[in-house]
């Protein structure tokens, strides 16, 4: 499949074509899956290599201030990237808003959807047992799903019942093996999981904007080839099958 669509768009991605070499790209975990399949295209049309690590978003961001090699870095959300431009650590003027995501939350096997307008229902079907979520105060899946829980009047009843993970994936990790009967996760995670059941969508409006910023941490040219290549419409075609959203250009 990707070696067709590579033949496709051979010509459209001409200018995506520098010289080869190598990127080492920092990205949230959640985007982990969807990034390896651009990087295998981006390598077919270019012949460079990408080098995707993905981890939470805090996580790479702290390793980038402590001087990590990145060339590129996607944030999970707009917080993070804003630390890394106050420290000068991201190439001026490469920042863009790239992507977008919707959160849900999750359980296994077949049980019935849960209706989170309702008050204490979160509470009352957790019972005595965990909610996985990432960490609610650092990574950015966490802090959106804290902030949603807050906005649906439902965070004091399950915050001493959070399990707190530190990246999104590993939430997902936990509800799949059974280790927690829910757990709050983006809908783009749930979608490769197929031990895991969507029992509801937190709305959009109750937490902040989703957006996944990205921008170079080097000046090198692949870098910037890499970046661009990303907001392509054949990368943007992959991330759209993974369920990711793009931003909209009005915001």
């Amino acid at each position: 499949m990707l070696r067709r669509l590579a033949l496709v768009c051979a010509l459209a991605l001409a200018p995506f074509a520098t010289k080869a070499g190598e990127v080492t790209v920092f990205a949230a975990a959640s985007l982990g899956s969807a990034l390896t399949e651009v990087a295998a295209l981006w390598a077919q049309v270019t012949e460079n290599r990408a080098i995707i690590v993905p981890a939470g978003s805090a996580t790479l961001a702290r390793q980038i201030q402590q001087g990590a090699p990145a060339d590129v870095f996607i944030s999970a959300n707009a917080a993070w990237m804003d630390v890394l431009d106050q420290d000068g650590r991201t190439l001026a003027g490469s920042r863009r808003d790239l992507l977008t995501n919707r959160l849900v939350l999750i359980g296994t096997g077949d049980p019935p959807p849960l209706d989170l307008s309702e008050p204490n229902t979160l509470r009352e079907r957790l019972g005595s047992d965990r909610l996985a979520m990432a960490q609610v105060d650092a990574v950015p899946a966490g802090i959106y799903g804290k902030a949603a829980l807050q906005s649906l009047g439902h965070w004091d009843a399950v915050a001493d019942r959070v399990a707190q993970t530190d990246n999104v994936r590993a939430a997902l990790a936990l509800v799949a093996a059974g280790a927690a009967p829910l757990g709050i996760v983006y809908a783009t995670d749930a979608r490769l999981q197929a031990r895991v059941t969507v029992l509801a969508t937190l709305p959009a409006d109750s937490h902040p904007p989703i957006v996944y910023p990205a921008a170079q941490i080097s000046d090198s040219a692949q870098a910037a080839d890499f970046l661009d290549f990303l907001a392509s419409s054949a990368a943007q075609r992959i991330f759209a099958d993974h369920g990711f959203g793009r931003p909209d250009p009005a915001r």
